[in-house]
């Protein structure tokens, strides 16, 4: 038998939280398959590991004796990492937890569970409308069994921990009759699982030895298992989340100004830095109140919609994402079930998430009327690892097809993504060699191979067939937003527009996206344009195109008809608005079109 536990300094909480970590880790991948409440989107396992995934990381990076100071440590980590509601309803918890244990260089059994009670009261603080039957519930019942047990003079660790993590195993079964979205899909709330898993790991490794190091483990494969609950509509799409950050946060007026967007409003965090979580149909609304009360950062809005498509497709076995650079009607995102991660916008100290913050009809007007340059960056590696995690959890492989690396780091930030990812599921990241409609009609391409059941290795190798056989041609509107951005100079534009001439902007074999030629003269610019693109087309051979426009939908219109008239064999084609990218150094009036051979 273990010797009794009778304290706990920093170094053996650290011990013990990581342990159940890892238990929790371990275990993503089923409650990821369990997950129904409040939307059966099927990440509740990826967004509960990423937040503790958070605090693990940062307990690993160095050892401190003050159970106080680990538990401060562990809530700021939770904060910074927190995703998804349950993540951000754990975030609480630890802050709670901190804050009453934050003098405590060691905590008695009793010390323990006031630490615990505060950390459940702040859980359910955190919320606007506080359900029971989730994990609020298995927190709060864990946190009155731990005060009962110390009140009756309970001392040891061992007893403390094996009684109430008893107790929330039964107010764990109790909440598939709490809520009906859980009773009908037969399963306990994923959650509160998630919860209940942490306090395992932690209550056996105290069995084993609190003062040696938990056992590295390993997520458990869930491939039998098949997701719980139905796919149905969503009243709000978007799982919207951010970071606020400033001296002092009104936070009750945040919540006011908040709860009216949408509805599972999780506010976690202080008047210094607090994490908004909430679903709604425009996130950029979200973002826009946040700007209000502090620097906004983090901002994250994931497609339920898409998310819950994903989680019960019994058919597909590989998924296929592509970032915002990628120009793809909405239809088709829809119907083939492709996942975006977007970029950021940047216009001067304002940042927007790429076509879900900002449209990009949004952009363009903003283009025009905000003196600033728009700058676009790479999403965080994070975001990418974050949305693999999830698909592989469901997927037997994913497949993600990014913009050329020649004009972004965002390839490489995919990259290290699948690097990080622990996951029986292959995760293959291609360079498009492309952007815009070309990178747009390689995804496509990609996700009609999926829907028809191909396997990682045959959609991989297709698409890195396609790569050399899809060009992206842009028509640049006015020089004077290359020149703004500093692509251009000055004396440049003023020869080109003395001269008449009008660049075409084209992607590279080797995977550039620079000029590849000049139009002479002002009139009958895309009659030109269809000369040159058609010029480097094989007559015999059918195509796919699509054509993005700038506010210039007309425009677009007339060139497909032209393209078609030029060359008989098109055999599909879609006009769209083009996004952020291109746009930023075109303005308005850019065409572009993506010309890819038929497979």
């Amino acid at each position: 038998m273990p010797a009794p536990v009778h304290e706990l300094n920093g170094a053996r909480l650290s011990r013990l939280l990581r342990a159940g970590i890892q238990r929790l880790l371990a275990d993503q991948e089923h409650l990821n398959r369990i997950n129904v409440f409040p939307v059966p989107d099927g990440d509740t396992g990826t967004n509960m590991a990423l937040t503790m995934g958070a605090v693990l990381a940062s307990l690993r990076r160095g050892a401190d004796d003050h159970a106080g100071s680990t538990l401060t440590r562990a809530a700021d980590a939770a904060l910074d990492g927190a995703r998804g509601n349950s993540g951000a309803i754990l975030a609480q918890f630890f802050l709670g937890m901190g804050d009453s244990a934050a003098s405590h260089a060691a905590l008695s059994t009793a010390q323990f569970a006031t630490a615990v009670t505060t950390g459940a009261t702040y859980a359910r603080d955190s919320l606007s409308e506080p359900r029971e039957g989730t994990v609020l519930t298995v927190i709060t019942d864990f946190a009155a069994e731990t005060a009962r047990l110390a009140a009756t003079g309970l001392h040891d660790y061992l007893g403390l921990f094996s009684q109430a993590l008893n107790k929330a195993r039964t107010s764990l079964q109790r909440t598939s009759d709490q809520l009906e979205e859980l009773r009908a899909a037969r399963v306990v709330d994923a959650g509160a699982q998630g919860f209940v898993d942490l306090l395992e790991g932690m209550t056996d490794h105290l069995h084993l030895d609190v003062d040696a190091e938990p056992a590295e483990v390993t997520v458990a494969e869930a491939e039998h298992e098949a997701a719980a609950g139905e796919t149905h509509d969503l009243s709000h799409r978007f799982c919207t989340e951010c970071t606020i950050t400033s001296a002092n946060i009104d936070r009750r007026k945040l919540r006011e100004q908040l709860a009216a967007l949408g509805s599972s409003l999780v506010l976690a965090g202080t008047t210094r830095k607090s994490k908004v979580h909430i679903h709604v149909n425009e996130p950029a609304e979200v973002f826009r109140i946040a700007g209000l009360f502090g620097e906004v950062t983090g901002q994250k809005a994931d497609d339920m919609q898409r998310q819950q498509q994903a989680t019960h497709d019994r058919q597909r076995r590989v998924a296929i994402v592509t970032d915002s650079v990628a120009d793809i009607p909405d239809d088709l995102l829809d119907q083939l079930g492709i996942h975006i991660v977007p970029l950021r916008i940047q216009f001067g100290e304002q940042s927007y998430l790429d076509k879900v913050g900002l449209s990009p009809e949004e952009f363009l007007a903003e283009l025009v009327r905000n003196p600033k340059h728009p700058k676009t960056s790479q999403p965080p590696a994070g975001d990418f690892r974050r949305q693999f995690e999830f698909l592989a959890s469901h997927f037997d492989a994913v497949v993600s097809i990014n913009v050329t690396g020649k004009v972004s780091g965002t390839y490489n930030a995919a990259q290290s993504a699948a690097e990080r990812v622990q996951s029986a599921s292959t995760i293959e990241v291609l360079d498009s060699g492309n952007a815009s409609i070309g990178q747009g009609l390689l995804a496509t391409y990609a996700a009609e191979l999926a829907a028809k059941g191909f396997d990682a290795a045959h959609i991989v190798a297709a698409v890195r067939k396609m790569i050399p056989l899809t060009r992206t041609y842009a028509l640049i509107g006015s020089l004077e937003y290359a020149v703004r951005g500093g692509r251009v100079k000055p004396a440049v534009k003023s020869i080109a527009n003395a001269l008449g001439l009008s660049p075409v902007l084209a992607s590279h074999a080797d995977g550039r996206v620079a000029p590849a030629g000049m139009l002479f003269g002002r009139r009958h610019r895309r009659a030109k344009l269809i000369r040159f693109i058609t010029r480097r087309m094989n007559s015999g051979q059918s195509y796919r195109i699509g054509i993005g426009h700038a506010s210039a939908e007309a425009d677009a219109y007339d060139l497909l008809d032209q393209l078609r008239c030029a060359h008989p064999h098109i055999e599909s084609a879609f006009v769209m608005p083009v996004g952020a990218t291109l746009t930023a150094h075109g303005g308005p009036g850019t065409l572009v079109v993506g010309v890819a051979r038929s497979p």
